[in-house]
């Protein structure tokens, strides 16, 4: 019985530490929270035996729980451009320069360790999607003010949006550290 309880928390362990580089990946625009939510899935189907601590049933409120951080991300970026009278396509670019911006982020910040490329990728999100709403604004043919205003309300749903994900994926791992000690 020691062995399959001491493998059970060594895995354990191992998904918690999966989870938390899976939630690091959200800092750069990547799915970290769908990331953690496969780990923890495959970890259910990989060791049944556990399934008195995190079953099917944790997966369920997991994969709850990762839609719930997409639809906040997703709607407080749109919302801060939207509010400010955004287009359509300054909120498309909005999402492309996101990306973008966070890659090129994490790249910038590669020279300093550990906490430069997560900072990097976080502000280069944020000022992508103020370079993208504003792009997106001038090629629509608006006045640079509003091109402006539009950038800032992205770049701040932007960063308001990641801080919800961010929350979300912590409760994610909560929820699989609870249900996997208990």
């Amino acid at each position: 019985m020691f062995d399959i309880e001491f493998a059970h928390y060594a895995w354990l362990v191992l998904l918690l530490l999966g989870a938390g580089a899976a939630w690091i990946t959200n800092l750069v625009a990547m799915p970290g929270n769908w990331i953690m939510l496969g780990f923890a899935a495959l970890f259910v189907w990989a060791l049944p035996s556990s399934a008195e601590q995190i079953g099917w049933n944790t997966v369920g409120v997991l994969t709850a729980l990762a839609a719930l951080g997409e639809v906040l991300e997703f709607s407080a970026g749109a919302a801060g451009a939207a509010k400010q009278g955004a287009s359509r396509r300054a909120v498309a670019l909005a999402l492309v320069g996101t990306v973008v911006g966070s890659v090129m982020g994490l790249i910038v910040g590669l020279p300093v360790p550990l906490i430069g490329p997560l900072l990097g990728a976080l502000a280069g999100g944020a000022a992508g999607a103020y370079a993208g709403a504003y792009l997106g604004e001038m090629w629509k043919g608006n006045t640079p003010e509003h091109g402006a205003s539009v950038g800032r309300g992205a770049l701040v749903g932007r960063l308001l949006g990641t801080a919800g994900k961010l929350l979300v994926g912590i409760v994610m791992i909560g929820t699989i550290a609870v249900h996997g000690f208990s």
